[in-house]
């Protein structure tokens, strides 16, 4: 039998007032009081019913997140970083994972709307931005994290990818490789599509340079093991000598292909470098340059942007991150 807040008045010889204030304001209450209340809390086994308080409020002390894919740690260290900042403000995050799939995403805005979350974080999968001003007009203002708002209208935090893809391929030309592969896809997932034109930037710089795009079907070690795989298999003299992956993942994938599956050398014969900066790049067999985006902090920073705009905030706010070239042994200058 469940343990009520009458049943804690009662023992306690107070009111139920009084011991709401116990629970939610006891700078309210005298310490004498607060000891007497907690005490028959203690001997009662009360445990107090956040959800009902949450729905009489009208609003839950949570935060719903939706990331494209939580198997890559890039969004893992997004949604670490939305976790702390959230629970510095008494929040909890609720992850939902897309899995790079709409229905997926719908179906987790449905419930995040039916939670009566503070606020939604999304990395969309396509335009949701009519779904977003539904949950606005109910009073769940939404971020867009890793993914700028191109018309403004709702908060975003991301990073130049476009600046990212030109650091990545303009460090391999430095490097004095000229032909140049890039791994990625679905090439219309937008933070791809920005990395390659970064890239195809750079190589117009350079008129003796080349860039062979093959698109992947996800951003997967095994999407890039695949591709690693097809230029494997390529005659010498057809083989990129640099391969630019649009994820981590994907490098990681090329580099089991080319090296522990094959007899490919890197960095000798093929540079490689990804970009995200996970752990994994620095762990490689062979240690993989990459491009760092500062992940915990877009998590942080998002939420900061929600909460201003739980508060009332009047505008959007568009935070962006610029790139940091890191380098490793896979991409050692020749």
């Amino acid at each position: 039998m469940s343990v009520s807040v009458k049943d804690v008045a009662a023992l306690a010889q107070v009111s139920v007032g009084t011991v709401s204030n116990v629970l939610n304001r006891p700078g309210k209450v005298s310490a004498a009081t607060v000891q007497r209340v907690q005490a028959a809390i203690d001997e009662l086994g009360f445990v107090r019913n956040d959800a009902a308080r949450q729905l009489r409020a009208g609003r839950s002390r949570s935060i719903g997140l939706v990331v494209l894919d939580v198997g890559n740690p890039f969004f893992t260290d997004v949604a670490r970083g939305a976790e702390r900042r959230a629970a510095e403000s008494d929040l909890s995050i609720l992850l939902g994972n897309s899995d790079d799939d709409e229905s997926r995403e719908t179906g987790y805005l449905d419930l995040f709307e039916e939670q009566r979350v503070q606020g939604v974080l999304i990395t969309p999968v396509h335009d949701v931005s009519a779904r977003l001003v539904r949950l606005r007009s109910r009073g769940i203002p939404a971020v867009l994290v890793d993914r700028p708002s191109d018309s403004g209208e709702f908060s975003s935090v991301a990073v130049d990818d476009v600046a990212g893809g030109y650091l990545a391929v303009r460090h391999l030309l430095d490097t004095g490789r000229r032909r140049i592969a890039f791994v990625g896809g679905p090439l219309t997932t937008r933070q791809v599509t920005d990395r390659l034109a970064g890239a195809r930037r750079a190589i117009g710089e350079n008129p003796d340079a080349s860039l062979d795009v093959i698109e992947t079907t996800a951003l997967t070690v095994l999407e890039g093991r695949a591709a690693g795989e097809r230029l494997r298999g390529r005659e010498p003299g057809d083989r990129p000598d640099a391969v630019f992956a649009a994820n981590d993942l994907l490098a990681v994938g090329v580099l089991q292909a080319l090296v522990m599956l094959g007899s490919i050398s890197v960095p000798d014969d093929v540079a490689i470098i990804g970009y995200d900066d996970i752990d994994f790049a620095s762990a490689a067999v062979v240690p993989l340059s990459s491009i760092r985006q500062p992940s915990e902090l877009i998590g942080r920073r998002a939420v900061d942007l929600l909460l201003a705009a739980v508060d009332g905030a009047d505008s959007a706010q568009q935070i962006v991150f610029q790139p940091e070239l890191i380098v490793r042994s896979s991409t050692r200058a020749r």
